[in-house]
């Protein structure tokens, strides 16, 4: 079995390690296409292989006619809207995602962002505090969960909705 990292945004080498010795430890070949700034090169690259790992890259009829052996798209990270499904599931190919990942990091980015907008760190006039702030939170999934309990950490108060969240998780 052959599988392609295929990203123009590489992972973080711990990431790449992990890949690698989990694939070498399975007994299949490990190919990476990072950096790549040609289309043509990840239709190359996808010709014989049977898994691909992606971040935002761009799956697509195209990419998905030329991979012949393909059998799974996995998607590093929330979402999968940069997969052709339809092209995908006409090519028997699971497409799968990685929810929560990424969770912290993002959540870390909106606090950095709500801190940054507080304290008008734009246009160089003076800010407020975070500290005693209401934060309303639309979609309490592994992102909302994590400003959440981020925001509590600098003494905000917190109010949550989700349509599709338990209760007893808010």
């Amino acid at each position: 079995m052959k599988l392609l990292v295929a990203t123009d945004k590489p992972f973080a080498k711990v990431a790449v390690d992990g890949i690698r010795k989990e694939t070498e430890a399975a007994g299949y070949e490990l190919v990476l296409l990072e950096k790549y700034t040609e289309k043509n090169q990840l239709l190359n690259a996808v010709k014989d292989v049977n898994a691909i790992i992606i971040r935002s890259d761009n799956i697509d009829a195209e990419v998905l006619e030329a991979a012949k052996n393909l059998k799974i798209v996995v998607r590093a990270g929330a979402g999968y809207d940069n997969v052709d499904l339809d092209a995908a599931t006409a090519h028997h190919v699971c497409v799968m995602n990685t929810p929560g990942q990424n969770a912290n990091a993002v959540a870390e980015l909106v606090m950095g962002l709500m801190i940054y907008a507080v304290r008008n760190l734009y246009n160089g006039t003076s800010g407020a505090e975070l500290m005693g702030k209401k934060l309303g939170i639309h979609a309490y999934g592994n992102v909302g969960r994590n400003v959440a309990r981020i925001a509590k950490g600098i003494g905000m108060d917190i109010y949550a909705y989700d349509a599709f969240c338990p209760e007893e998780v808010m």
